[in-house]
């Protein structure tokens, strides 16, 4: 119990929040104009697909959503020795356990390290009027994209926290393009098609590159 505790507790330092503040930038950030468009093409079917958002989430041989792996240790107490769930400890089970599904917002192709899957990217509005964007990371996904937009302008970064021996690393953007829908951006959504080229400060040689398409909406 004390080790799966301890599992999710490290766990929550670096799944689903941005891994770096803006002062981590350093002075060299390469910043690329906005490239925009009044209605972007492609296929962005993928928007229509869902997740859970806690991993491990599933639906039981009893019909109950369910968690398996990695899941808050004081549910176990609340299910039988078949996995079922007690039925005067629902109502606490589900505050305990995030069952809320989850449309996809991203679709990519990634070359970076310990990098599994993301289908996942939040995009918030910050004080300054810049918006800050982030991919969701997970148990086997622990690089991050990160997004900065300024006016007609961004910069970008991936937001490395090795759980191997590589330590903690930021890939500042070397060059890339960003194709944004005009119009969708005025109803506060990010729709883009976007391909991003970082600097690879472990293994130089090596071409480190982020690219694919998003849609998901800005929060406040």
């Amino acid at each position: 119990m004390k080790i799966q505790l301890f599992i999710l507790l490290f766990l929550s330092s670096f799944i689903g929040y941005p891994q770096s503040s803006n002062n981590k930038l350093d002075k060299n950030a390469h910043w690329i104009k906005i490239m925009w468009t009044d209605n972007l093409s492609g296929d962005f079917s993928f928007k229509e697909n869902w997740s859970y958002r806690e991993e491990g989430v599933y639906v039981n041989i009893f019909g109950q959503l369910s968690c398996d792996g990695i899941c808050p240790p004081e549910i176990d107490r609340m299910k039988n020795g078949e996995g079922k769930i007690f039925e005067d400890s629902l109502t606490v089970f589900y505050k305990v356990l995030d069952t809320t599904p989850q449309f996809h917002s991203i679709k990519s192709d990634v070359s970076t390290y310990e990098y599994f899957n993301s289908d996942f990217i939040n995009f918030k509005k910050q004080p300054n009027n810049s918006i800050l964007g982030w991919t969701v990371c997970n148990v086997s996904t622990h690089s991050s994209l990160n997004i900065k937009l300024v006016n007609d302008s961004l910069t970008a970064w991936i937001d490395f926290n090795s759980i191997a021996h590589l330590g903690e690393h930021i890939f500042l953007l070397k060059e890339g393009c960003f194709k944004l829908d005009k119009t969708l951006f005025s109803k506060r959504i990010i729709k883009t098609e976007f391909y991003f080229l970082f600097k690879n400060t472990i293994e130089p040689k090596n071409k480190m590159y982020w690219k694919g398409l998003i849609y998901s909406e800005i929060q406040d």
